[in-house]
């Protein structure tokens, strides 16, 4: 053999002795793999106004007193009352931000005036800032009432030349409102998660 071929032949030698040696490790070395799966349940959404997830039901001031005074459910001066909205989350598994609108006041009796938490407010629409809040993730009651009481007092004024003065408005309303229409709309909107 000639001395070319002894060197090929050493070098073929060593190439495999190498190859064995790493084909041997890679074939050695001890492999695991853990398999898992990612999962992540979806919060519950729930809000309910007045126990309707639609549409509210329609809110007669006049079926909110005595109706032994007044015939049909028809308001006047001396009468008043309340009326709730129910805000409810429960089943939501998320925080509740909830607005509550009053839109469309029509024709509304100068003297009357609605009540929340102890505050006058001349109209209804002046209410809504008030009303609004949040439903927190994890109360333990989702529920909110909001009672929004109502007068139109008998007599209204300090003095006898402003009570005469009110009077004389009372019967104008009274001569020319036939209805006094206002609209509620209440949302609920998921609160931002924070991190």
């Amino acid at each position: 053999m000639s001395k070319k071929k002894k060197i090929i032949s050493i070098i073929a030698i060593i190439i495999a002795i190498i190859l064995s040696f790493i084909g041997g490790q890679t074939f050695a070395k001890y492999v695991t793999e853990v398999r898992g799966d990612g999962t992540a349940q979806i919060a519950t959404w729930d809000f309910k106004v007045n126990g309707q997830r639609e549409q509210v039901q329609t809110i007669s001031l006049g079926s909110t007193y005595d109706a032994s005074t007044l015939v049909d459910g028809k308001i006047a001066p001396g009468t008043k009352g309340s009326f709730q909205i129910i805000v409810d989350g429960t089943g939501s598994d998320v925080g509740i931000d909830y607005k509550i609108k009053f839109s469309n006041e029509s024709t509304k009796p100068q003297n009357l005036k609605f009540y929340y938490n102890e505050t006058e407010y001349d109209s209804i629409l002046d209410l809504a800032e008030d009303l609004s809040g949040t439903i927190v993730a994890n109360a333990k009651d989702k529920t909110k009432t909001l009672t929004i009481n109502w007068e139109w007092k008998y007599e209204t004024g300090n003095n006898p030349t402003e009570i005469a003065s009110n009077d004389k408005i009372d019967t104008q309303n009274a001569q020319e409102i036939a209805n006094y229409t206002f609209n509620v709309n209440v949302s609920g909107t998921q609160v931002v998660p924070q991190n």
